[in-house]
């Protein structure tokens, strides 16, 4: 196993996330994990879900924690005051602590003293009141790992369970504005994005399935060309490069066609490239969103985080469900190897 550390950050400390994370480290016990944030809401989180673990206070991110001991790197920076917050509810302090611990554990990872991240949920709203100006994960860490020019790394969004993988063309926009966004040139991408993440998480060839915009793919141009003017020519010229591209397939059959539920049914393909949020994301949710996982493609490093969010209405009752978190843990290991 690498030397190097899978960091997994706090979330917003008025949710979920640090109970997930505690959570989730307790059934795992690996020693590639250390826990970024506030230690104060680490031990808080404990008592909430029941766990009576000491905590070890790291004072670097690579640093080894005695046995049976919650490894904590608090990274300096953090706002003061999180356990005055008050649970369930936005706050500044606790949007600021949440980006300031991201941050913090994407230098330590292009530092090369970590290999892998794993975000627990953050809350849009306190992040923007706690002055940082990306709406989310996905776009803080593209400004995070931007080259030398300021040039963003194009990024896609994967959500993966043990049964399917879904990449998205187009992700946060609306449907109408959606649909300008497909192009030849942005499926070929996103093409090109999924079949390297695939490949470095050990899928040696890839099989890429399609999905259409329309119904029946479009049935000839029937209803609708956008699979006739972009996306049929994006798969000619992936497969030219090299990529093993099918489709485009009638969406309501192509993720059924995709499903590994062995061995009654192997999928025929390893991913499913889907044009639209809702498209690709309504089939891998309804298999289980406790096991789903976010992984973001395109980054010159991993990052994956669960599937769901901050969760304020259960933030602090010990209900919080630590199992997507667990298999994010799982996917960013299989994806650092």
């Amino acid at each position: 196993m690498p030397s190097s550390p899978i960091l997994l950050t706090m979330g917003d400390a008025c949710g979920i996330g640090p109970e997930i994370a505690v959570a989730a480290w307790a059934k795992d016990r690996g020693t590639d994990l250390r826990l970024v944030g506030d230690v104060g809401v680490y031990r808080r989180a404990l008592r909430f879900m029941g766990l009576d673990l000491p905590v070890a206070l790291l004072a670097r991110s690579d640093d080894i924690a005695p046995p049976d001991c919650l490894p904590v790197w608090q990274p300096p920076g953090l706002p003061a005051g999180l356990l005055a917050q008050p649970l369930g509810r936005v706050s500044a302090g606790a949007g600021a602590a949440a980006a300031r611990c991201i941050v913090a554990a994407v230098h330590e990872q292009q530092a090369g003293r970590s290999r892998a991240l794993v975000t627990a949920p953050i809350h849009k709203e306190a992040l923007h009141a706690g002055g940082v100006d990306h709406p989310g994960h996905t776009e803080l860490l593209q400004a995070l790992c931007a080259d030398a020019q300021g040039q963003l790394p194009p990024v896609r969004m994967m959500l993966a369970n043990d049964e399917l993988r879904v990449v998205l063309v187009t992700i946060h926009v609306s449907l109408r504005q959606a649909v300008d966004q497909i192009t030849a040139g942005r499926v070929l991408q996103t093409l090109r994005i999924a079949d390297a993440a695939l490949k470095r998480a050990g899928i040696a060839a890839p099989r890429i399935a399609i999905a259409g915009l329309n119904p029946h793919a479009g049935e000839g141009g029937l209803f609708g060309d956008e699979e006739i003017q972009h996306i049929a020519p994006a798969i000619a010229q992936a497969r030219t490069l090299g990529i093993d591209a099918h489709g485009p397939f009638a969406p309501d059959t192509v993720f059924m066609r995709a499903r590994h539920a062995p061995p009654a049914h192997p999928g025929e393909f390893d991913v499913v490239v889907a044009m639209t949020h809702d498209q690709g994301l309504i089939p891998v949710k309804y298999l289980g969103v406790e096991q789903g996982v976010n992984v973001t493609l395109g980054l010159p490093l991993v990052r994956t985080s669960p599937d769901h969010g901050t969760a304020f209405d259960i933030a602090g009752t010990g209900r919080a469900d630590p199992a997507s978190m667990a298999a994010a843990i799982r996917m960013a290991r299989a994806m650092s190897a």
